[in-house]
């Protein structure tokens, strides 16, 4: 199942993109094994900054996929073991790929948030979006990890 992780803005050289990155490689490696991959990061921009509208076609281009989830802080809180249990369901009944959208500063747009499969939140906080794309990107590798029964994640 192929996994796009579309979001709205450039990293640039930084430690985040670069940690994202090794992320995706890691992901990439483990997640076909279990057929969750690959993942592929999109970054789009709005040019013209015409705001969430604008950028909601950005991202429904950019994340064209069978799922969509959109990251929201109003959206649903998972642990990792319900997310990957999430894809692995949605793998398991045949869905060829799903993309997870990451809005710009403004968050989504309201249409954008209702047509998605699935609306998930980090939490009440708000973080900064290179930081999310990086703790997206982690969670969708420790959710290829609990697939593969490889010990990375660990139950408290």
């Amino acid at each position: 199942m192929r996994l796009i992780v579309a979001a709205v803005g450039r990293l640039g050289r930084s430690l985040e993109q670069e940690a994202t990155q090794r992320l995706v490689e890691r992901t990439d490696a483990l997640a076909r094994s279990v057929r969750l991959g690959p993942l592929t990061l999109v970054e789009v921009e709005d040019k013209n900054r015409r705001g969430p509208l604008a950028e909601a076609a950005l991202l429904r281009r950019a994340g064209e996929a069978e799922r969509r989830v959109a990251m929201d802080e109003r959206g649903k809180i998972l642990s990792s073991l319900k997310f990957a249990q999430q894809l692995t369901e949605w793998r398991d009944s045949g869905v060829g790929s799903v993309s997870f959208l990451i809005g710009g500063a403004d968050g989504h747009d309201p249409a954008l948030r209702d047509e998605a499969d699935l609306v998930l939140s980090f939490g009440a906080m708000t973080w900064p979006h290179a930081l999310a794309r990086l703790m997206l990107v982690e969670q969708l590798y420790r959710a290829a990890t609990i697939a593969a029964g490889h010990p990375y994640h660990r139950e408290g």
